[in-house]
């Protein structure tokens, strides 16, 4: 591509990314504008940040991180719905993961986001990626796209679990890592929550789920493939 048509092409991105190291690369990757046409207008960390840089730069593209403090990438889906009903100017998600996992992929696919890369993908192609998705396109890894299609249009796609929908995206988070056999201060230091705040969730699962213990919630949890 030739300077003068990259000076045509330009696409406002936020990242959104719990390790700035990552963030860091990226923005060197796809971040130098005169060459690839991408301007980094701001980065976040958690849930929070996320919905503040976004709602005050409004960018075309969020390029966004599934599992996040504050209630993961579903959540910030959730609190910028308005932002990408905008009919005049729609701020649009493409979901970049490490995750390749159905329930992530699915999740953040509900939620709105346009299409879903893995952390493998080149610069150059995460860079189309971000200019198809600022079009309007849907755009998948490879191994990803057959995936989705399954599970949106087979009459063979799983029913919606009704159990699972009554719990919130850090809920689930909590219910996995205790599935795993993760000990509370763990849950803790990897969600960066207070072990109080852990003991909450779990509760509060155990409630809703009408379930007694973590051996019955870890078997709960087995029995939907969910660990």
């Amino acid at each position: 591509m030739t300077t003068e048509e990259t000076a045509e092409r330009r696409v406002r991105v936020v990242l959104v990314d719990d390790h700035r190291m990552f963030r860091t690369g990226v923005q060197a990757e796809i971040g130098a504008t005169e060459r690839t046409g991408v301007e980094v207008v701001g980065e976040a960390a958690d849930v929070d940040q996320a919905v503040t840089v976004i709602t005050a730069t409004r960018p075309e593209v969020v390029l966004l991180d599934v599992h996040l403090p504050g209630g993961g990438g579903v959540e910030v889906l959730r609190r910028s719905a308005a932002l990408m009903a905008d009919a005049e100017r729609p701020v649009r998600f493409l979901a970049l993961s490490v995750s390749d996992a159905a329930e992530d992929v699915i999740g953040v696919i509900r939620g709105g986001a346009r299409g879903y890369v893995t952390k493998t993908i080149t610069g150059t192609d995460l860079v189309d990626a971000v200019f198809r998705v600022k079009e309007g396109d849907a755009v998948f890894s490879p191994r990803l796209a057959g995936f989705v299609l399954d599970a949106f249009a087979s009459s063979d796609a799983p029913p919606v679990d009704e159990d699972l929908d009554r719990l919130t995206q850090r809920e689930r988070e909590v219910l996995r890592l205790i599935a795993r056999g993760y000990a509370y201060k763990e849950i803790a230091k990897q969600l960066f929550i207070s072990v109080k705040t852990v003991e909450s969730h779990v509760s509060a699962v155990l409630r809703k789920l009408q379930l007694s213990n973590r051996h019955e919630l870890t078997r709960w949890a087995t029995a939907r493939r969910l660990v």
